[in-house]
């Protein structure tokens, strides 16, 4: 027999070329498959680097399939007669199916060994990206799952007040959603937060094998997210024993200083763009990361390890705004991680994996006065609240594949995180200063007078978060059709999460001011200032107390079903249906939403292969998503909380900050008495009355439209377009005052009622009121009563691409992204102004707060161009790059209400208004775009054999430092103040050895 050698590539090659943006099976998966065409008959023999070996037969249509692969290394054998006559070095990649085919007029004269290049998925219908750990070694960027997220279309950096607890790292926005819309898994389990859902657990770098990023259209197995998806899956034992390590340094040498911020001078008369705000030229540190792995065979064949360790530290300073007792802060941060994976193949049918995986994010620092005028550091002050939390998860999982036509799988894992803090109270006798910027200048000499205490609140040592996620999956292949039904449950619990004020006081002072003296501070509720000694300017304080205590718990299940038709060679379509159930427990274990009637979600799918060999898929998708609310929800909705102001006007601040000649504000409860304006005072609600009885789970519609084409050996290109729309909200409304006029008119009575309900916005609502005899009496709001406008976000796509596989020598891709994020709702958080109260944001609590308030949504970045790329130089040098330009994000304008500049719900500017003049969410400009390009050259001397490499990366290479967030507050010297910045250039070297 003559045999023929085609090109083999490089392992490096082959996950470039089968893995890379790849466009799958199921999302959040561990696995893969592989299929092709072949010899009618013939055998084929799938070999894997772990041992895993299966076996099928070519069908009559010269056609095979094998699904539920896990990811890596493959080898695949045409067998026939007893002999080998094709052989395939594959790479599969998790939700994706590798074509392995063999030429069937030739392969009796023809051995064929090596790798191939893969042609275009078209068993996929969703939209996603794939990135291996060979690219992930590669490329410059920041080592966080969501720093990786962000390289794929449509997806963006969230605001700068949002971070991953586990890591302290900025999450990410999908294709318009909330940061706080996203799902989590590794290895297949949900390892999302389940507090807020903000971010989720996350693998040490070098232990990913690949990450997936699902953007969009995934199957009816999987939901519980209307932002997007990441999928870590970890790397494995195979049966050679690997072992390596790394060392990163980010030197301080190598980072740019940061741009200092002023007070903004957007405003006729504000103070000037030149009056420093927040020196951060002294912001500067620097950071080192070690890992080292190891993985091997166990038992050759049968049983194998990999585990892993890494730890990261850096220290930096912080110097806060410019005060009376400006301080700055020397901060440490380590973020230890460790991960471990036991793989068992019991035997070829039968497989067991192990994982563990844990993070930790610690921080401490050391504060000390700062001077403004010499910009030096001070006397030491004390220790800053160090914090503590970590994470901890595992997961079991069994395959069976039970028959060639029948596979099981089924799992269970948990994850713990324990949030411990360890705040240094040794200032105690001081009580904290909020809002000094409020304070009357002609009492303070114009500089906010605050003092050394800054904690105002302290957590229970013991508060813990839980989640338990267990699986079901059964996979049948019938003819043409592949059907899968499965459960997917979870539980998430959120344990001891109690606050108390810390100053002995019990309380902390809260400045204000009212830009109208004579103006209510709480229309009809709480005095105007200017009525009283001390407040004819506007100036007011309050003594501020915000305390929490509950325990509680969520459940989520689902049952689905789809089926994956492959109509004819050229045409696959997926149907699938899923439906999903939740349930929110308050402290005392029962059940305040409760949302287990059918919320179906159908999904469909298709693919057409239009040529018939791979090279042009033209696909789409359309299905709805259900999004579940977290554990948080409770702490303030549904528990007994205390959220109380007590006014007054003052007359002078001492030198702690202080007010003195204090004269009592009246409200409606009385002169100097604690008053909330969502009647707070820590009374435990009756679960039945906490939301609308007809509450709907907030869900998502999507369409999906694209192709993908090969242009030619070297270039492949392609487009889609995304359609998303918003249906159902959830919020809280505070506007009880409708709630007495319209019960009044029904003949109901009030005295039960409650300060916030949680409802659909735009809606109409029924709510249970106690009618004092042990009943309930119901009371209907129209949205009409209200006079809400209908809830609405919608996010339209039109994304393209163009890459250049990899040839053994360069591969690069470039995506341009043009979009529109329009509605009034942001989703569970509002990152205009930074608040992060999951669905109990204020929009959504008076109907004035939402007046003028649709426009572009805080996450719409209309132009969004990304690019990367590797060249191998030469068998020792390569260089790869990232780059990213985006316009800018909206900015808003909100001050008070209305034309005489009111307050009619909240004494702030949180209005859409502006000078007296409507002023619509997001049309006051928007920031700068953002241009950042990061550079990686990487050398691998030949007398190490490849084993050693040195590299350097230089993040921001231009120190492009634009803002990011711009303060809305219609204020003088606060609007458009910059709220965050661009990080500055930062170089990080580093060594790798890998044997």
């Amino acid at each position: 027999m003559k045999t023929v050698k085609v090109l083999t590539r490089s392992a490096l090659a082959v996950a470039l070329v089968g893995a890379v943006m790849s466009f799958g099976a199921n999302a959040q998966s561990t696995s893969g498959a592989i299929s092709g065409s072949a010899d009618a008959g013939s055998t084929i023999v799938i070999e894997s680097t772990t041992g895993l070996s299966r076996t099928v037969v070519v069908d009559a249509n010269g056609r095979y399939n094998v699904g539920s692969l896990p990811v890596g290394s493959y080898t695949v054998k045409q067998v026939k007669d007893g002999a080998t006559v094709g052989t395939r070095n594959i790479t599969v990649a998790v939700s994706s199916t590798t074509d392995a085919s063999f030429d069937a007029t030739t392969l009796a004269a023809i051995e064929v060994v090596g790798s191939r290049m893969q042609p275009i998925d078209v068993t996929q219908v969703d939209s996603r990206m794939v990135i291996t750990a060979e690219q992930l070694a590669k490329l410059p960027i920041a080592r966080s799952a969501d720093a990786i997220a962000q390289l794929a279309p449509g997806v963006i950096q969230g605001s700068s007040d949002f971070v991953n607890a586990s890591n302290g790292q900025r999450l990410s926005s999908f294709g318009g959603a909330s940061i706080s819309e996203n799902a989590y898994y590794i290895n297949g389990m949900n390892v999302t937060d389940p507090l807020k859902g903000f971010g989720g657990i996350e693998l040490p770098y070098g232990s990913i094998e690949q990450q997936e990023v699902l953007t969009g259209g995934y199957g009816a197995a999987y939901g519980r997210t209307t932002g997007g998806v990441i999928s870590q899956i970890g790397k494995r034992g195979t049966n050679e024993w690997k072992f390596g390590g790394q060392l990163q340094w980010t030197p301080e040498w190598g980072k740019g200083a940061p741009r200092n911020t002023y007070y903004s001078d957007a405003l006729p008369g504000d103070v000037g763009s030149k009056d420093l705000y927040q020196y951060r030229e002294d912001n500067v540190g620097w950071s080192t990361v070690q890992s080292a792995y190891v993985g091997g065979p166990i038992i050759q064949d049968k049983l194998y390890v990999f585990a892993s360790v890494e730890g990261a530290r850096s220290e930096d300073s912080l110097v806060g705004t410019k005060s009376s007792s400006s301080q700055i802060s020397e901060r440490t941060f380590k973020d230890p991680k460790w991960y471990a994976k036991v793989d068992w193949n019991i035997t070829n049918d039968h497989v067991m994996e192990l994982t563990a995986a844990s993070t930790e994010h610690k921080f401490s620092a050391n504060n000390y006065q700062y001077d403004y005028g010499t910009f030096r550091r001070g006397d030491y002050l004390g220790n800053a609240t160090a914090t503590d939390t970590k994470a901890l998860m595992w997961i079991g999982k069994y395959t069976g594949y039970l028959t060639d036509n029948l596979t099981v799988s089924a799992q269970y894992g948990e994850q713990t995180t324990d949030l411990k803090s360890n705040p240094d109270n040794k200032y105690s006798n001081l009580i904290p200063v909020g809002g000094s910027a409020n304070q009357n200048p002609a009492l303070n000499g114009g500089v906010p007078i605050t003092n050394a205490n800054k904690l105002a609140q302290l957590s229970d040592p013991k508060h813990q978060t839980f989640g338990a996620n267990y699986r079901l999956d059964v996979t049948y292949h019938l003819g043409d059709h592949a059907i899968t039904a499965g459960i997917d449950n979870q539980r998430t619990e959120d344990r001891n999460d109690s606050t108390i004020m810390a100053p002995d006081a019990g309380f902390y002072w809260l400045y204000g001011r009212k830009a109208n003296p004579m103006t209510d501070i709480s229309e009809g509720e709480v005095d105007a200032p200017g009525k009283y000694p001390g407040g004819e300017g506007g100036y007011f304080v309050s003594k501020y107390i915000q305390e929490t205590l509950a325990s509680v718990k969520v459940t989520q299940r689902a049952q689905y079903i789809e089926d994956n038709w492959q109509v004819n060679d050229r045409w696959l379509v997926k149907l699938g249906l899923r439906n999903d159930q939740f349930i929110n427990y308050n402290p005392e274990g029962q059940a305040y939403i409760k949302q287990t009637k059918p919320q179906w979600a159908p999904r469909l799918g298709f693919a057409w292969d239009v040529n018939g060999d791979g090279t042009f898929k033209v696909y789409g998708n359309a299905g709805r998503y259900y999004l579940a609310l977290p554990t948080s929800l409770a702490a303030r909705g549904a528990a007994g909380s205390i959220y109380t102001n007590e006014y007054y006007t003052y007359t002078g601040i001492d030198a702690n900050g202080n007010p003195t000649g204090l004269t009592p504000i009246d409200t409606i409860n009385g002169p100097g008495v604690p008053y909330s304006a969502n009647r707070e005072y820590g009374q435990s609600p009756d679960p039945k009355t906490v939301t609308a009885k007809n509450l709907k789970a907030q869900s998502q519609d999507e369409f999906i439209v694209g192709f993908d084409k090969v242009f030619n050996e070297s270039w492949n290109y392609g487009a889609k377009l995304t359609y998303r729309k918003l249906n159902n909200a959830i919020d809280d409304t505070c506007y009880i005052e409708k709630f007495e006029e319209v019960a009044a008119a029904q003949g109901i009575d009030t005295t039960g009622l409650r300060g916030c309900y949680f409802f659909n916005p735009g809606d109409t609502a029924v709510f249970n009121l106690p009618d004092g005899k042990g009943g309930y009496s119901e009371l209907t709001l129209t949205n009409a009563d209200l006079g809400y406008p209908a809830v609405k976000r919608t996010y339209m796509a039109l994304d393209a691409y163009i890459e250049h596989p990899f040839d053994g020598k360069l591969w690069g891709r470039v995506t341009y992204t043009f979009a529109h994020s329009r509605g009034n709702t942001e989703g569970q958080v509002k990152s205009d102004i930074g608040q992060g109260d999951i669905s109990a944001t204020q929009d959504w609590d008076y109907p004035y707060l939402m007046e003028y308030g649709s426009g572009r949504l805080p996450n719409d970045r209309t132009h969004q161009l990304k690019a990367m790329g590797m060249w191998q130089i030469n068998p020792e040098w390569s260089v790869s790059s990232t780059l990213q330009i985006m316009s800018g994000t909206p900015n808003s304008c909100q001050g008070a209400y209305g034309p005489d500049e009111t307050y009619p719900a909240y004494a702030g500017n949180y209005y859409h208004w502006c000078g007296g003049k409507p002023a619509k969410m997001g049309d006051a400009g928007e920031t700068p775009w953002i241009k950042n390009l990061n550079l990686n050259a990487e050398y691998r001397p030949s007398f190490a054999d490849g084993k050693l490499a040195f590299s350097v990366d230089v993040l921001n290479v231009f120190n492009e430092q634009k803002a990011t967030r711009l303060d809305p507050d219609y204020s003088p010297g606060t609007y458009r103040q910059v709220l965050s910045w661009q990080a500055p250039r930062s170089v990080r070297l580093g060594v790798t050895y890998d044997f």
